[in-house]
């Protein structure tokens, strides 16, 4: 079993790294498109907004549904059909074509990380967590690395849609993989039952009325759309203010997502640590959080400095520290609340967080298409603060059941 729940973290790290080879598949390509279809900023934000949208609300339904009727299956679906999704992509011609498929993409890969936190809760004692989180959630940095590296590539050789089709081919492989090393029955239906509908209505009403429950959603609202401004507009924002070419981006625009796979690790392995030196889970969580908070800020001044690479410097110890703070911030729910609602709990938080981002989204391309860049890379560096101080707030006496628990397992 041990080393089971192991490589059962290495394939969720697998589906993540998919996860977002597929979304950035359009974010890496946005600089060509929109001069091959003249999209605006604007149209832009519209169609990257559209994925936000439907990725909240499956945050939300995703977690709720995953709690009802298990991991193993709504992972696989949840992979067909973001993968057949992407590949149909390879087919749009318009903003309303290319807003409609990322909207029916966001659907899908909204269930990956409520499913892959439910699978640690299952899987994985408090003490082995932050590193389980880590390893599957790094797989978003790794995707997001190979789709810089992967994407302009396959454009450059066979032309942008291409670079769809075979990105969607890849979940196939993975779903193949998945159905093998997840067992039908998970670790936790030894001691837990599923619960129903209106059990699972009423455990919900219970927890929207706990003040832990809001520390995850709020930290995770005002932390998220950090990750999804460089996600959606680094390689715009690299074209734009930097002049790289396709080419160029693809040679440099990788690095960012190496220093936030770091940062993933850092995240999980100082809680860690803190934790087998007996300080209480909930408060080691909330220390990486708070010194989290400072390399964010070296975002701020990317947008003023004169040399390029001194401003993918700052980008890199900017993602560093939101990779380190969201490693803390999936791992909350597993830490705060029993296995059989952690799915929900997270997708509560996923759905906050995904309605901000939205709107932040929204914001930064009609804000860059009147101003500047100058006052998202602000945005991206403060907000963190705030979410910091909001779990600080409302997780105040929540440590005390969490400590127990620790001290039993350990």
């Amino acid at each position: 079993m041990s080393r089971r729940r192991w490589l059962i973290a290495g394939t969720l790290c697998l589906s993540t790294i998919l996860n977002y080879i597929n979304r950035q598949t359009f974010s890496m390509l946005a600089p060509e498109l929109a001069k091959t279809f003249h999209f605006s900023h604007a149209d832009l934000s519209s169609i990257f907004g559209a994925f936000q949208l439907s990725y909240a609300l499956t945050w939300l339904v995703g977690g709720f549904a995953l709690d009802l009727t298990g991991t193993r299956t709504g992972l696989a679906l949840a992979v067909v059909w973001w993968s057949v999704v992407g590949m149909v992509t390879s087919l749009a011609h318009s903003v309303a074509s290319f807003a409609t498929l990322r909207f029916l993409l966001g659907i899908g890969e909204g269930v990956n990380w409520p499913g892959a936190s439910k699978a640690v809760a299952e899987w994985f004692p408090p003490q082995e967590r932050g590193i389980a989180v880590a390893i599957f959630d790094s797989g978003s940095s790794i995707g997001g690395a190979l789709a810089a590296v992967s994407i302009p590539w396959i454009t450059m050789r066979f032309g942008w849609r291409y670079a769809f089709l075979i990105s969607g081919m890849l979940g196939f492989a993975w779903l193949a993989l998945w159905l093998v090393v997840y067992p039908k029955r998970a670790l936790i239906a030894e001691t837990t039952r599923r619960s129903t509908v209106p059990e699972q209505m009423a455990m919900l009403w219970q927890l929207l009325q706990q003040r832990k429950t809001w520390g995850v959603v709020i930290g995770r609202s005002l932390t998220d759309p950090v990750w999804w401004f460089f996600v959606f507009w680094l390689p715009q924002y690299l074209s734009d203010a930097r002049g790289f070419s396709l080419k160029q981006i693809a040679m440099f625009a990788w690095i960012p997502f190496v220093a936030a796979d770091i940062g993933n690790f850092v995240g999980g392995g100082v809680s860690g640590w803190l934790i087998r030196r007996r300080v209480p889970v909930l408060k080691a969580r909330t220390l990486v959080c708070v010194y989290s908070c400072v390399p964010m800020l070296a975002g701020i001044p990317a947008a003023t400095v004169t040399t390029p690479a001194l401003a993918l410097a700052l980008i890199c110890v900017a993602l560093l520290g939101y990779a380190s703070w969201s490693t803390m911030g999936l791992t909350f729910p597993s830490d705060l609340f029993p296995p059989e609602v952690v799915a929900t709990v997270t997708g509560l938080s996923g759905f906050g967080a995904g309605i901000v981002s939205t709107v932040f989204t929204v914001l930064i391309g009609h804000i860059v298409d009147r101003f500047s860049y100058l006052p998202a890379f602000i945005a991206a560096g403060t907000l963190p603060i705030a979410a910091t101080l909001a779990i600080l707030l409302l997780f105040r006496n929540s440590g005390k059941e969490v400590q127990t628990c620790s001290v039993d397992i350990l």
